[in-house]
């Protein structure tokens, strides 16, 4: 059927051009499938950019999304609602501490949350309370004490666009056109625990951000050692150690926190969350530790009380709809055993696609189902493609062709996401079409 005007018509002339958009015009989806306006099928490895955790319409999602439009959509936080209260105790319980949770829309939104529980912190707080036989203890007012604003992000992190977020960003291509920053970010090298200890010891550091995985930059793991230096530095400076977790966590390494996967003995005092935690509609969140505050008035009190009434607020964050969905997404995943499906099927993707042995590939990455395939360095020369065209874009177009969505990620890597219940078949289909497309590169 023909459609007038046509959908690339309408963007045209009616969408802000914010994104480089491909080609390809989507119209449905079913599990880890989707269709095209003319009925082309692909193979989803992108979820949405690791959103749609259980791939398209699953059907226990859908029927639940459905019940719960029937009974109350949206209230404002104004009132309570029964979803909200229980999807924030199923968080808590996956990170496994005391805390407590705040919902907004989005991971951009859910880190400005860390940033002002941040600043909120270190303008009110002297740091952690000392404890005495497990109670917090009570210290002597010190409000002159210099106040803390600086948090340490990391070179290659990615936290979002806000004018908060490109700040944190540790790379300068999201941040041109924007100056002048927000100030109080400071980025450092990514797993050097020596350019960490400095950082952390710089007068008015408040806070370390990192992501247990980069994920927009490349799908890079921390390493355990740098998880347990930067828990260490923190701890010895009465510092916030906050996780980004809005694309590696619940459930896309295998685990439902990234963390865990790299380091369980770790805890964050604060994370953040998003994409995947409602498998395809709207919704971020964060979890702050119940740990106790020195304040400087000489209060005592936990650190996920600190932003109090007034202090921050959202319209849509956790409304019932979208919390009943979440809820019902997390139960599958338990229910399902997607955890351990995503740590088997990461694992075989690798496999699989080192035993390629291609020489257009440089290095398979993976943590779960989060798998960076970075391509060699000259791949472009060797392809002879235009001036300004990365080789990640050229790949990713030439697997659209194929029948295959893919995520690129910077110039050369190519990056896999698909969702958590992705069957060996399909991985495997997914590792045919990669090797097909690459035998049929020209070489030059």
């Amino acid at each position: 059927m023909s459609l007038s005007p046509s959908t690339l018509e309408l963007f045209d002339q009616y969408v802000i051009p914010t994104y480089g958009r491909f080609a390809v015009r989507l119209a449905r989806g079913s599990g880890c499938r989707v269709w095209d306006e003319d009925g082309r099928e692909y193979l989803d490895f992108g979820a949405g950019i690791a959103v749609s955790s259980l791939g398209h319409c699953h059907p226990r999602v859908v029927e639940r999304m459905r019940q719960q439009l029937g009974e109350l959509v949206h209230t404002s936080n104004l009132y309570y609602t029964r979803p909200q209260g229980e999807l924030a105790k199923r968080l808590v319980d996956i990170v496994g501490a005391p805390g407590k949770i705040f919902f907004c829309n989005s991971g951009a939104e859910a880190n400005e949350a860390l940033y002002k529980l941040s600043r909120k912190f270190g303008n009110e707080a002297n740091g952690f309370a000392r404890t005495s036989g497990g109670t917090a203890t009570g210290g002597t007012a010190n409000p002159d004490a210099p106040l803390r604003r600086g948090i340490i992000t990391m070179n290659g992190s990615f936290h979002g666009r806000t004018l908060g977020g490109i700040a944190a960003t540790g790379q300068d291509k999201v941040k041109k056109g924007f100056e002048p920053m927000v100030e109080g970010f400071t980025h450092i090298p990514f797993n050097d625990c020596d350019s960490l200890n400095d950082a952390v010891d710089a007068p008015g550091t408040v806070a370390v951000m990192l992501e247990p995985v980069q994920g927009e930059g490349g799908i890079y793991p921390v390493s355990a050692e740098y998880l347990r230096t930067a828990r260490a530095l923190c701890d010895r400076r009465s510092t916030l150690l906050l996780f980004d977790e809005v694309q590696c966590g619940l459930g896309r390494t295998g685990d439902w926190n990234g963390w865990d996967t790299l380091a369980p003995d770790v805890k964050p005092d604060a994370v953040s969350w998003a994409k995947g935690i409602a498998g395809g509609f709207p919704l971020g969140a964060i979890w702050v530790s119940s740990r106790p505050v020195q304040m400087r008035s000489g209060e005592v009190k936990p650190l996920c009380d600190l932003l109090g009434p007034g202090s921050h607020g959202t319209t849509f964050g956790g409304t019932p709809l979208i919390c009943a969905g979440a809820l019902e997404v997390l139960s599958i995943i338990e229910d399902e055993r997607l955890l351990e499906n995503a740590r088997n099927q990461g694992r075989h993707a690798v496999e699989a696609l080192r035993a390629l042995q291609s020489p257009w590939i440089r290095e398979v990455r993976g943590v779960g189902l989060m798998l960076g395939i970075e391509l060699a360095a000259d791949f472009g020369s060797r392809c002879a493609l235009p001036a300004g065209k990365a080789p990640s874009i050229y790949m990713v177009e030439r697997l659209h062709e194929a029948g295959l969505l893919t995520i690129p990620s910077g110039t050369h890597i190519l990056r896999w996401l698909p969702p958590l219940n992705v069957q060996t078949t399909e991985v495997e289909e997914a590792v045919r079409i990669l090797s097909s497309v690459l035998a049929s590169l020209p070489c030059h």
